[in-house]
């Protein structure tokens, strides 16, 4: 017979998770836990002082007045210096007697409100050291845990539903984790000690208070659970209308050049609408939370009341007795109350933390090789029947048999229509993705047997979509070297055409590029971009149709300042444009997929009709618009 897993409750599971967040604050935790418990208990003890007061007023209110004999005799001083009960009679003793012990139980009240105050203060300030430091680590782990990421594993999240989750879902996770270690050990702790002093003070009167917890018990269940999957459905529409203003904000200068503010502006309220929609949803069952609790806690004060003054009419309880059982009707049904709302908040942060821990529990699909030595060398590339997919199904090739060989410094060209597999087939070289069938090799090793930073750290990529960040062109630049020299900067600029427009630039090198380079037209993103690469001084550079935004000339003057800037180089280079790749040492003719063919320009100009099509069309374009001209 096998052995059974063992399965946690979710809510142990949600408080293991969300521990595991506070490493480094342990220690505030802790202390806000036992801070939290001597607070409570010293509010517990303040009814019974307060009894004690009420009760003393009371006897001595009726001193020397004939009892019968079945009116019960109460010792809350003790001492016999203060009452003596004989046949019936109270008789009080020294009134400042009296008045000390008053005044004690007054002083005792004082300093433990005090005491309470001190300590809640100091758990309040421990608690949000402790809570920011979550905050710190959990974002520090699900940034980490993405830079980890390959591109399917982003593809699969979504960026949008990735900000979500290192923002809003954050802050929920850490709104749950401070009323951990604060509110769901203040609620419970406050139900067992005043539970404990209830049945000590009035037990008769206590057991109405079993009847009251199982029925709020009974009202957190069947709510919580239905609220659950309302709050998962509101987070999806956070991420939808968190992609719709990410979108907005990247496309905004498309935006206003076709004038769709309104429809843009349309689309976001209805994103929006959703979102409240779902958020009214959930909260029509929150909101029965609270009418469903009072209902149930003054039902129990109204039973209090009742067998409370029929005993005081009867002489069998004093007053002071009966105040100290509504306090602690009171603070035990707000315990309860308390731990429902708590309840619900984990709830709606169990589908954060599940959000968070989705992320930080998923395994890249890419992995490093065992080969930690292993560098690329000479730049070699070998592609060796291989099949891919961006959704790893076999029936839906992006590429198919792919089999090409290319020798350490060779240039190659790489041409194809729209949906081809261009682009995807140079990123299976530094390993943004994974074949599904056939090997690629570096320098004749499998580029899954390399770490991942010694293969990319021989690869340079320039991607279709340029991308520079907040910051000056220097800052840019020495993401390719953050130890480059000036001369080493100049030199890379001037291979990719770009040091003479930096340098028309008032601030030169220390121009700031401002939010993903604003300042630059798109030929000078390009040309930074290839800069930025060459400065890696890498052994193979793909260039994937990153010289689109620049003219003919400026694009041959790059590829020959490639050339003369590192000719051991592999360089690939992906183009729309046939005047880009004719002088590679090879070309590569993609279509749907497949190599269609390989050879020199001359011999693809000869012989292979798609290559002969594309020439043409763009010979036929050049010769009109010259004679437009």
């Amino acid at each position: 017979m096998g052995l059974r897993r063992r399965v946690q409750p979710k809510g142990i599971n949600l408080i293991r998770k969300l521990l595991k967040g506070a490493k480094g604050y342990e220690l505030q935790s802790i202390l806000t836990v036992l801070l939290v418990l001597c607070e409570t208990a010293l509010e517990v003890v303040l009814p019974i002082f307060m009894s004690n007061i009420l009760n003393t007023m009371q006897l001595y209110a009726v001193s020397g007045n004939e009892l019968t004999s079945d009116m019960m005799y109460y010792d809350f001083i003790g001492g016999s210096g203060v009452q003596t009960v004989l046949k019936g009679t109270v008789i009080f003793g020294d009134k400042n007697l009296l008045l000390n012990t008053v005044y004690t139980y007054g002083i005792l009240m004082i300093i433990s409100a005090l005491f309470s105050l001190t300590f809640g203060g100091l758990a309040g300030w421990l608690c949000a050291v402790a809570g920011a430091g979550f905050s710190k680590n959990m974002r520090n782990k699900l940034f980490n845990k993405i830079q980890g990421f390959s591109f399917a594993n982003v593809d699969k999240f979504s960026t949008a539903s990735l900000v979500t989750r290192s923002t809003t879902d954050i802050n929920n996770a850490q709104n749950s984790f401070m009323m951990i270690i604060r509110t769901v050990i203040r609620a419970p702790a406050m139900l067992i000690f005043s539970t404990v002093m209830a049945f000590m003070t009035e037990p008769k009167m206590a057991w109405i208070f079993l009847g009251a917890i199982p029925a709020l018990g009974v009202v957190m269940f069947l709510i919580s659970t239905r609220v659950h999957p309302l709050f998962k459905s509101m987070l999806k529409k956070y991420d939808k209308m968190n992609a719709d203003v990410q979108e907005d904000l990247m496309a905004i200068r498309v935006v206003k050049a076709f004038v769709r503010e309104d429809y843009e502006e349309q689309k976001y309220r209805q994103s929006t609408e959703q979102v409240r929609q779902a958020h009214l949803k959930a909260e029509k069952l929150m909101i029965l939370m609270n009418p469903l609790t009072s209902l149930i806690m003054y039902s129990t004060i109204i039973g209090l009341l009742i067998i409370g003054g029929t005993d005081i009419a009867v002489g069998t309880m004093q007053g002071g007795t009966l105040t100290a059982m509504m306090n602690y009707c009171t603070q035990i049904l707000s315990s309860v109350m308390m731990i429902c709302f708590i309840a619900v908040q984990l709830v709606l942060s169990r589908a954060s933390i599940d959000r968070i821990y989705e992320v930080l529990e998923t395994d890249s699909t890419i992995k490093d090789g065992p080969r930690t030595d292993k560098t690329v060398d000479s730049g070699s590339v070998d592609f060796v029947d291989v099949d891919f997919s961006y959704s790893d199904n076999a029936d839906n090739l992006t590429l198919e048999h792919i089999n090409l060989h290319i020798d350490s410094g060779q240039s190659v060209g790489i041409i194809g229509g729209t949906g081809d597999g261009k682009s995807s087939l140079v990123q299976l070289i530094p390993r943004f993705y994974d074949v599904l069938g056939g090997h690629v090799l570096v320098d004749g090793t499998d580029v899954r047997e390399y770490s991942l930073f010694n293969l990319r750290e021989g690869v340079s990529m320039v991607l279709q979509k340029n991308v520079l960040f907040s910051g000056t062109i220097r800052q840019n630049l020495l993401w390719g070297n953050k130890d480059a020299t000036q001369e080493e900067i100049e030199a890379a600029c001037k291979a990719a055409c770009a040091h003479d427009f930096i340098m028309s630039f008032p601030d030169g090198y220390e121009t700031d590029l401002g939010q993903g380079g604003v300042n630059v037209s798109g030929g000078q993103k390009q040309r930074l971009c290839i800069a930025r690469a060459l400065l890696k001084k890498p052994k193979i550079m793909i260039l994937d149709d990153s010289t689109s935004a620049v003219d003919t000339a400026t694009d041959a003057q790059i590829r020959r300042g490639l050339k003369q800037l590192s000719a051991d180089m592999t360089t690939i280079i992906i183009a729309q444009r046939i005047s880009s790749v004719e002088n590679c040492d090879k070309i590569v003719v993609l279509d749907d997929g497949k190599i269609n063919a390989v050879g020199t320009h001359a011999e693809l100009l000869k012989n292979n009709s798609i290559y002969q099509e594309v020439y043409r069309s763009q010979q036929k374009g050049t010769v009109e618009q010259g004679g437009d001209n």
